[in-house]
């Protein structure tokens, strides 16, 4: 039985997220806090396993409550978040401190319609409830002499690569903090454009962009339909839109389409591979990162088909769900097994 804290400063949205979740049996939600301060004290009382937070809340607001749960005492936590910018800006920021994931609260003046996210909020409390804390506060002894040495964990022989080359990088549940790791120790002059497939909804990845943007010394921003690919420039594509690549004369051009999504995703990783499949005169670095499910894989056999490709995945020893790099891996095309904090320079190895 996965035990759950609701944090929302409404009655109205903790009685409904409470009932949401307790319509599945495998879970029971043990007590509600008004706001972060009374959040504090009642994980203190009831060591719950997951934690679902509001962002906006008076007193103490879910961010500076993340802050103070992971480092006192750390649990999975999930954001509910509105989709207002601010609200979309302060989800990614808790990704980067540290939370598992995030719902929406649907619009409208009242969130009655939250019913239509149940599957997803119950989904997402129970794979949040199979993390290990360690890889969600990654400061403990061990984790600090991996960063020190970062090593493959499973090399193939290097391959000799086109001079033109592309990243190509798909991820999930635990993404943003994950590619916050990997594109802030890419380089500025990279060979290369980086094109990233995270899953997440409308509204939220231009946030996403902007802040991995303010952290990087690559330009990253979020992709736009008929957009002139630059080397050095990490593209994201848009929630609620497939990324495509294609050849226009001798330059790369972005295509954003609403095309049905694959596997459920919209953008999809295995969307963007197989377009990066029919790119001639290019070498391409793939790279499957943490997430939930198997999307990415299909693609990636396609492009090995198809094209001159090496594909690197995220070590289980720092993914925080290893759902994506093990399906990928299972593929037998993957070239590298890497820890997180390693990626960016076997990215940089296959771009110079």
């Amino acid at each position: 039985m996965v035990r759950v804290l609701v944090v929302d400063d409404s009655a109205f949205m903790r009685k409904i997220i409470t009932d949401l979740l307790q319509a599945d049996q495998r879970i029971q939600v043990i007590g509600t806090a008004r706001n972060g301060q009374d959040a504090l004290e009642k994980i203190q009382q009831l060591e719950p396993d997951v934690v679902t937070l509001d962002v906006e809340m008076p007193i103490m607001n879910g961010i500076e409550a993340l802050k103070e749960i992971m480092q006192h005492s750390p649990k999975p936590v999930i954001m509910v978040s509105s989709t207002t910018k601010e609200g979309a800006e302060n989800t990614v920021l808790a990704m980067s401190y540290g939370a598992v994931d995030f719902i929406t609260k649907p619009s409208g003046a009242i969130s009655l319609d939250l019913h239509k996210v149940q599957d997803e909020l119950i989904e997402k409390v129970l794979l949040a409830a199979s993390i290990k804390l360690t890889k969600l506060v990654p400061h403990n002894k061990r984790e600090l002499e991996i960063v020190k040495k970062p090593r493959p964990l499973e090399i193939k022989a290097q391959k000799k690569l086109l001079y033109k080359k592309i990243v190509a990088i798909g991820t999930s549940t635990g993404g943003p903090k994950a590619l916050q790791q990997v594109l802030s120790k890419l380089p500025e002059d990279l060979n290369a454009p980086v094109f990233i497939v995270q899953h997440m909804p409308a509204g939220f990845t231009k946030s996403l962009a902007t802040r991995l943007n303010s952290l990087s010394k690559l330009t990253v921003k979020e992709a736009e339909d008929g957009e002139v690919v630059k080397r050095g420039v990490a593209y994201i594509a848009p929630g609620g839109y497939h990324l495509k690549i294609r050849n226009v004369g001798t330059s790369l051009v972005l295509q954003l389409d609403q095309s049905p999504p694959e596997n459920g995703h919209r953008p999809s990783v295995d969307t963007m591979l197989t377009s990066l499949a029919n790119i001639s005169n290019y070498s391409i670095v793939t790279v499957i990162m943490t997430g939930m499910g198997s999307d990415g894989s299909k693609g990636l056999l396609k492009l090995k088909d198809t094209t001159d490709v090496v594909a690197i995945a995220e070590a289980e020893e720092s993914a925080v769900v290893f759902g994506m790099p093990r399906s990928a891996i299972k593929t037998n095309t993957v070239d590298e097994v890497v820890h997180l904090d390693a990626i960016a320079a076997s990215i940089e190895k296959y771009c110079q």
